[in-house]
């Protein structure tokens, strides 16, 4: 009901709304609530209807696997084509010096960075869902498949003696071995990371974009963009360094270009600083201008045509040593088949490229979406872009996903549909049949130089971490440690590091009552989980609830002994010693039992044994600092056989350790898989299945406000063969030292 204002004229509260309603458990909902039947289809019916075929089922599935069906007869030719045009000649000409760059981060020749700017395009024009994205290489992705493309082909492999005229042996590279090699790594790992893209989106795996949250995303691409950086500063300066790959791998690159910094190319170093400042102020001028700017102004096209220029006129090759391009193959190469014997190798670094690669697609795509106000299907995307990375892979690509800054310019420009792609395409293939020769004469540091100005954006992400902070401290820690992590351990160990911090993260933020421990399952739970659950179950708690249980029946077979010897006397008041000293810890009673000192007067008296305190017995009982265990099924969407015995299991230990165990927001279903498989006896009752997490904690609140005054921790202790202990602990035990039986009580 709306709260609403005083008497006083005060103006009502319209801002919250407050809601009551009994505490509700499974038992008393379903009192309260009418179950609605829903009959189950068959499986029959359920083949029949997914197998079924008509005329506009047909229509429907074709548009989804080619949307190009869906949009292409509704494109408006007089009112966007133009634009789109406008668009794919601008956009055409940015990743044709883009595809040439990039492949400077991947390590293959930088011919096939034009392939990869090229063929990807292809696919996404008839398969994608997004109008505006620029599909082709990306430094974070290029980077990616450089590390693995430098780990497996480093130019130690690749050492050759030659002897000269003098008859003195000479070690050099065979570079045309190496590249060979390097080529045939990257577009293999761009198959395999097609391959996955195409698995996951056939099997409806597009929510797992989710796991990677905005703060972990914008701390690896910043991380990324100083990897970025660090392999593109040694191009710019032309100074020699080894290939690094992996942990501290920044860092070792780092300090060899400064045990080399001497042997700097003055003029690579000119041409690149004068192509960073030119590009970023020019950038900076279509970011302020824009509206009034028709086009944005191609700096990089005019200053790679001007750079190119000066080389040539002034053979910069030749006079100053200058690094240059060289050799741009003419025309294409013909498929080639991926290394398959490779996958095993590369799988582990693929899964995590097609991961980055599609998030980074899909976020981009996502902001122009929701600009133009139309949809982008997350699994067909994966369709998309994985059939495009492996047409790609076989004509020697390295993986595609999307540039923020081509995209921009794409959509900046005019682009109306992915016909501006199909447009940037031909300008692409314009610059492989004929243009190619005319870029040889390029310096590499002034591509070095482009890729390093358009990271702008990436570093700019650093002025988030203090908005972070002051709206989410822990999602500003995600950002920061996800970037370090990134750093130190390379891109691939960092994004797992980051992925794992965050999802812990979301474990400590949940906010747990005193004595009460909360506990989510964020998956099905089934026969290959459940191992991997209990484990993870212990950790999180910090203790094994049948360990605690074993402990604590071996201190009081202890403290029994003692009794019997008159060591321990037992009291209302807890257990003194003959010397009259409360409390007190004894040394283990090792020797055996005299039977004259079993003939003790029979009495059954209270005392104190709190199992979180120091004991009369030298045992080591592990401390429980909970009395409530709460699991969330809210993720649970299946258990089966195996994992219901399972969990059976862990209850019944938990019980017997004195620690309730309750489990809310189940999915209906959930109740009938217990009852098929048993797992309700006359100790686990539906009463401990909640409707929330907070109906559970409330009714744990209210269990607690309305015990008994009894102190918790009093427990009756008898002299006789037979003990009956309350609140904490029931234990029936004999002499022979029969199996106990611990029935618990709520503390």
């Amino acid at each position: 009901m709306a709260a609403g204002g005083g008497a006083d004229g005060a103006l009502p509260e319209l801002g919250r709304y407050i809601v009551a309603r009994p505490i509700y458990n499974e038992v008393n909902f379903q009192e309260e609530n009418e179950r609605r039947l829903v009959v189950p289809k068959t499986l029959r019916e359920r083949v029949q209807k997914t197998c079924s075929c008509s005329k506009k089922k047909a229509i429907q599935v074709t548009k989804t696997l080619l949307p190009i069906l869906e949009w292409l007869p509704k494109y408006r030719v007089k009112e966007w084509l133009l634009s789109d045009v406008i668009s794919g000649i601008s956009t055409g000409l940015v990743a044709t010096l883009q595809g040439l760059a990039y492949a400077l981060l991947v390590g293959v020749p930088i011919g096939y960075g034009l392939y990869s700017a090229f063929f990807p395009i292809l696919p996404y024009f008839f398969l994608g869902t997004s109008r505006h994205i620029s599909v082709g290489p990306f430094p974070v992705v290029s980077l990616m498949v450089g590390s693995v493309v430098l780990s497996m082909a480093p130019d130690e492999n690749f050492r050759v003696l030659s002897s000269n005229l003098t008859g003195l042996n000479k070690t050099l590279i065979d570079t045309d071995a190496r590249d060979a090699q390097r080529v045939l790594i990257s577009s293999t790992v761009s198959f395999l990371v097609g391959i996955i893209q195409l698995l996951f989106g056939v099997f409806q795996i597009g929510f797992i974009v989710r796991y990677l949250a905005d703060p972990l995303v914008g701390g690896f691409t910043t991380a990324a963009a100083f990897q970025v950086l660090v392999s593109q500063l040694k191009i710019v300066l032309n100074v020699p360094t080894a290939n690094y790959n992996g942990v501290l791998s920044i860092i070792y690159t780092l300090i060899e270009i400064f045990q080399n910094i001497a042997k700097t190319n003055i003029a690579d170093l000119i041409a690149g600083l004068l192509t960073i400042f030119i590009c970023m102020v020019v950038k900076e001028i279509n970011d302020r201008f824009k509206h009034k700017i028709p086009v944005p102004i191609p700096i990089e096209v005019i200053v790679t045509i001007v750079a190119t220029g000066i080389s040539y006129g002034a053979d910069l090759e030749k006079k100053y040593n200058a690094g240059i391009v060289k050799h741009i193959p003419s025309g294409f190469l013909p498929p080639i088949n991926p290394a398959v014997g490779m996958f095993g190798d590369i799988i582990a670094s693929s899964f995590s490229i097609a991961i980055v690669a599609y998030a980074i697609a899909v976020s981009v795509g996502k902001v122009y979406a929701t600009k133009y106000d139309y949809a982008i299907d997350g699994n067909q995307e994966f369709i998309a872009f994985g059939i495009s990375n492996i047409f790609s892979g076989a004509f020697s690509c390295f993986a595609a996903t999307t540039a923020l800054s081509r995209t921009a310019v794409q959509e900046s420009t005019g682009g109306k549909t992915q016909v501006a792609g199909i447009i940037s395409a031909a300008i692409v293939l314009i610059a492989i049949v004929a243009l190619g020769k005319l870029l040889e004469p390029l310096q590499k540091s002034v591509l070095a130089a482009v890729v390093i100005a358009n990271l702008k954006g990436m570093f700019m992400q650093i002025g988030d971490v203090p908005r972070l902070w002051r709206q989410s401290k822990a999602d500003a820690m995600i950002w920061v440690f996800t970037c370090i992590a990134s750093i130190i351990l390379g891109l691939d160990l960092g994004l797992l590091a980051g992925l794992v911090f965050a999802l812990l993260t979301v474990v400590l933020r949940v906010v747990e009552p005193e004595g009460v421990k909360i506990l989510r399952f964020s998956s099905p739970i089934f026969y290959a989980n459940i191992d991997g659950l209990r484990s993870s179950l212990k950790s999180t708690v910090g203790f094994d609830a049948m360990r605690v249980y074993n402990k604590r029946l071996k201190a009081l077979r202890k403290i029994q002994k003692l009794i019997k010897k008159g060591k321990l006397k037992a009291t209302k008041n807890g257990i003194i010693s003959d010397f009259g000293t409360a409390n007190e810890a004894f040394e283990p009673d090792e020797d055996p039992e005299d039977p004259e000192e079993l003939d003790i007067p029979t009495k059954e008296v209270e005392i104190q044994v709190d199992w979180n305190s120091e004991l009369p017995v030298k045992v080591n009982v592990p401390k429980v600092p909970f009395h409530s265990l709460i699991f969330d099924f809210g993720a649970v969407s299946f258990l089966d056989v195996v994992a219901v015995r399972v969990m059976k299991t862990i209850l019944k230990e938990f019980e017997r350790i004195d620690v309730k165990v309750y489990i809310a927001s189940h999915l209906d279903h959930i109740i009938k898989t217990l009852e098929h498989c048993a797992f309700f006896d006359d100790k686990i009752k539906t009463e401990i299945f909640f409707l929330t997490v907070h109906d559970a904690v409330l009714h744990i609140q209210n269990q607690i406000m309305h015990r008994d005054i009894q102190d918790p921790i009093f427990e009756k202790v008898g002299t006789q063969t037979q003990f009956c202990f309350y609140s904490f602990t029931t234990v029936n035990l004999t002499d022979g030292g029969s199996a106990p039986n611990l029935a618990h009580r709520t503390p």
